[in-house]
């Protein structure tokens, strides 16, 4: 049985306990600084395979005085970006794998730093993009001889919109904020670029409903700077209802919130509300040349709101958590077979799709996926 800590309790982090902990095979610890946190998860979790600790993961030492008392063979940062940093540092010491969620580069680059000559493996950006997505644009790109274009859409949206920007938080306000305020890479003749964000606008249909996209911040990943002189244009943009980006721009250009992250994160917060009614979309397409013929490939999913274990999870947590937890689950199985830094294109599609975490993508009506996922996952 595998020993894991996972390091917040809060919408991923609860999700990937509740997998974890009733797959029968891992022995799961959240840890979290939040006393009342914990406590709620202990009271939903009490026959599963879990134990909670009080920690404060940004401590260096503490973080180390926890590690050291609970050895786990892997964790997993589910924090602020800014934690990253030093989680990854004292696992790197303790020789312990290490997992996160973030999207933000620069923290990426830290890990990757870190994990130079690592006996064990650094995998950070698992989950829905970066993550998923990647592995998806990766399979495809692998059916074309030359590769022209690859384009990368996701969105996390409210299935019923109610206010002027037409969205609800369903995830981390700071990722958001870090998603719209910070360079975006990206291939520009074959060349690695940095675009703006808010920047290259367009509009995109899928299902007959209108949506548009922008560029954002972090969800591709390591992609880019993979495939750099191997593809022409490659780009990630967020989805978003019609209006969005404006109102967006406004705030963040207009009135210079970018400049004032903290007043932003407290403006959303107040005026923005939570749901857990969402909707994910997931487009993904790659063109390029096949038998000396120009053709285009794509993968277009949604993905709603499911219940499990007695209890409604939105899309984002849904897909967030099937994506960190098949991938954490596959390099658990063969340990001995990754260290240092790993991207997520190094996954294939297939074994995330196989594994019994990432069926949670499969194309099925929620109470069939939740149906099946206690087969799976449970083993029975």
């Amino acid at each position: 049985m595998n020993s894991i800590l996972l390091l917040g309790g809060g919408k991923i982090g609860s999700l990937a306990a509740e997998l974890f902990a009733h797959s029968g095979d891992y022995r799961v610890t959240v840890g979290d600084r939040d006393e009342q946190v914990l406590t709620a998860l202990q009271r939903h979790l009490a026959a599963a395979d879990f134990n909670t600790t009080t920690v404060d993961a940004g401590n260096g030492d503490e973080l180390e005085i926890c590690l050291t008392a609970h050895r786990p063979e892997a964790v997993v940062a589910l924090l602020p970006y800014h934690c990253n940093e030093v989680v990854a540092r004292v696992a790197r010491g303790l020789g312990i794998h290490y997992f996160d969620v973030t999207e933000d580069i620069d923290a990426t680059r830290a890990v990757r730093v870190l994990s130079r000559d690592a006996p064990t493996a650094f995998v950070p950006q698992c989950g829905l993009a970066p993550g998923f997505v990647s592995i998806v644009a990766n399979d495809l790109m692998q059916r074309f001889e030359t590769i022209d274009t690859v384009k990368m859409r996701v969105g996390a949206l409210p299935l019923n919109p109610s206010n002027a920007l037409k969205y609800s938080l369903t995830w981390s306000t700071d990722g958001l904020i870090n998603e719209y305020g910070n360079p975006c890479q990206g291939i520009e003749d074959g060349r690695l670029v940095e675009f703006l964000p808010l920047e290259g606008y367009e509009t995109i249909t899928l299902d007959g409903l209108a949506y548009e996209a922008f560029n954002t911040s972090g969800g591709i990943g390591t992609l880019a700077e993979t495939y750099q002189g191997q593809v022409q244009s490659m780009s990630y943009k967020t989805l978003r209802y019609p209006g969005h980006c404006e109102k967006i721009r406004l705030l963040m250009h207009d009135l210079k919130l970018n400049d004032d992250r903290p007043t932003l994160k407290r403006i959303l917060e107040h005026a923005v509300p939570k749901t857990v009614q969402d909707v994910v979309l997931i487009y993904v397409s790659v063109s390029g040349l096949r038998d000396g013929e120009l053709v285009e490939e794509s993968y277009v999913k949604k993905r709603y709101p499911t219940d499990l274990y007695g209890q409604r999870w939105s899309a984002i947590q849904i897909t967030t958590a099937a994506g960190l937890c098949a991938v954490v689950d596959t390099v658990l199985q063969e340990p001995d077979a990754y260290h240092g830094f790993i991207c997520q294109e190094s996954f294939s599609l297939a074994e995330i799709l196989h594994n019994r975490f990432g069926r949670l993508y499969e194309d099925e009506s929620p109470p069939t996926v939740a149906k099946r996922l206690h087969q799976l996952v449970g083993g029975n």
